[in-house]
């Protein structure tokens, strides 16, 4: 039964139309891989660290063999001849030869191909189960401590220094929070590299690396292990690393990933192309580890009017989800983006944020919406922003969103302090228990304010994906469709990295987890 009254066959064509969308997307990107896919295959093979100039040796390895021009090969390719030609040497031995100059991978002897195909298969499938045991392990523990009930509570921290985010974490922890999210340093999402080992500088969020997923990972673990419930953990898994942070955070067990199709093109100026390839790949990662996906939507509405791009947000939704189920991601772990971002002084804006709040969940039933705070009109002013976050935190539990990233106090002003989180918290914590099961006890005036607005948005999204069907979401990106931000097919960062494969390309991984059952 629909709240809205919603068409449902209206759906139906919405669901077919970003099914023909992400078709023609997978058409675009077939035939190329890139720099960053070939990276991730290197680190899922077990290939880590970094040289004396801190040359990651993922990094060294590919460019090695791109340099030589045969990187169409695929590096699984390059990486199985020599695993041939050596029977004692690993893919990290084979990495430090190359580094040290000692070894030139497109100079060895070949074997054929199948017997190089069947070598790099077998090397990674024991990698890819030695990680798959440890994420059923890590489920069994989340089963066995518990978690709260959704919304689960999400809460960004971001310090620059590792260790001072594992102690705002644990104090997220503390205060009730269910998933902690490290922000990623600003513009790492440019670099064509991931920094190696812990860091304790970073502007406005902490570098993703290896290392301090691990130190945060191990934190919260000794915190739910003594508190008997689970604290999950989020990073951001976007950029022009976008496939390799998702392999980083499968190794060491993070639960949850920021993995949008479209915001680093929108927002970092990453080639569409580029960008597109690369979340095919890492959505492929988390969907086959079990971990859950946040997409961007929200992200639209701090660039375009909240009221007028609500279609935009709904039809964007439509082809995320389509993007990641046909990258093995189920909707269980396909958290959409939605964002209570009308300003408040628009008259009803509260009706109209429930209504597009109540339609996310509507069309998406199977998903865990991760509904995101009011941020682009906060202006300072601490009371007016906390009564606004308490109207987001009543329209979260009433329309049963599954992720809340929770709003502060101090939005606007500077990066949340401790405290401010835990204020922030105790807000949600309040209205989500005095409003638990509000959304079961009201329906909605037939033909009000709510169902027209949702009714409105829905054939406003139809009418949008419709339009994209037609013409392909590559001239959408580049007509602004989506936040009001333009990109072009053949512009923007990461374009040389880029590679058409040949006839014999190699990816094991792509083998192994395509149509997969996700181990969630």
């Amino acid at each position: 039964m629909s709240k809205l009254d919603i068409d449902f066959g209206l759906v139906a064509e919405c669901r077919a139309s970003a099914s023909q969308i992400a078709g023609q997307v997978s058409e675009e990107i077939a035939g190329k891989t890139t720099v960053s896919v070939e990276r991730t295959i290197t680190r899922l093979l077990g290939v880590d660290g970094a040289n004396e100039l801190e040359a990651p040796l993922p990094n060294v390895l590919v460019d090695h063999v791109r340099d030589h021009g045969e990187l169409g090969r695929g590096i699984a390719y390059w990486i199985g001849n020599a695993l041939l030609a050596d029977p004692d040497a690993t893919p990290q031995t084979i990495a430090e030869a190359v580094d040290r100059g000692e070894l030139d991978l497109c100079a060895l002897a070949r074997a054929g191909d199948d017997a190089i195909g069947m070598r790099a298969m077998r090397e990674c499938e024991q990698r890819i189960e030695c990680m798959s045991a440890d994420m059923r392990e890590r489920r069994e523990l989340r089963d066995r401590l518990g978690e709260h009930p959704p919304p689960l509570r999400y809460v960004l921290t971001a310090t620059g220094n590792v260790y001072e985010d594992v102690v705002h974490g644990l104090a997220v922890a503390q205060a009730g929070g269910d998933i902690v999210a490290v922000i990623r340093s600003t513009a790492q999402s440019l670099l064509d590299y991931v920094p190696f080992g812990p860091t304790t500088e970073g502007y406005g969020g902490t570098f993703a690396t290896q290392a301090n997923f691990a130190i945060m990972r191990e934190a919260l673990d000794e915190w739910s292990a003594k508190h008997g419930r689970y604290v999950r953990l989020s990073s951001f898994c976007s950029g022009l690393c976008m496939p390799e942070i998702a392999a980083m955070g499968a190794i060491e067990g993070f639960d949850n990933m920021v993995n949008d199709a479209l915001y680093g093109i929108l927002y970092r100026d990453i080639n569409p192309v580029r960008g597109l390839i690369d979340q095919r790949v890492s959505r492929m990662i988390n969907g086959y580890f079990g971990v859950v996906i946040n997409t961007g939507e929200d992200n639209y509405l701090r660039t375009a009017d909240a009221i007028e791009a609500a279609p935009s947000v709904t039809a964007s939704q439509f082809i995320n989800r389509q993007l990641a189920l046909d990258s093995g991601v189920p909707d269980a772990q396909i958290a959409l983006g939605d964002a209570y971002e009308i300003d408040t002084p628009v008259a009803n804006s509260l009706l109209l944020e429930w209504a597009q709040a109540q339609l996310t969940r509507e069309l998406f039933p199977d998903c865990p919406v991760k509904y995101m705070p009011p941020t682009r009109h906060m202006d300072g002013n601490l009371y007016r922003t906390h009564a606004t976050d308490s109207l987001f935190n009543l329209v979260t539990i009433a329309t049963g969103q599954g992720i809340q990233t929770i709003g502060v106090p101090t939005e606007g002003i500077f990066t949340p302090h401790v405290h401010d989180r835990v204020i922030g918290l105790e807000n949600v914590n309040y209205v989500f228990n005095a409003a638990r099961d509000l959304g079961e006890e009201i329906e909605f005036k037939p033909g009000g304010i709510i169902q027209t607005r949702a009714q409105e948005v829905l054939a406003g999204a139809h009418a949008l994906l419709a339009q994209i069907a037609e013409n392909g979401l590559f001239a959408a990106l580049g007509d602004g469709v989506f936040g009001d931000v333009p990109r072009q097919i053949d512009e923007g960062r990461g374009t040389e990295g880029i590679v058409e494969v040949d006839d014999g390309y190699l990816n094991p991984v792509t083998e192994l987890m395509r149509g997969a059952t996700s181990h969630a």
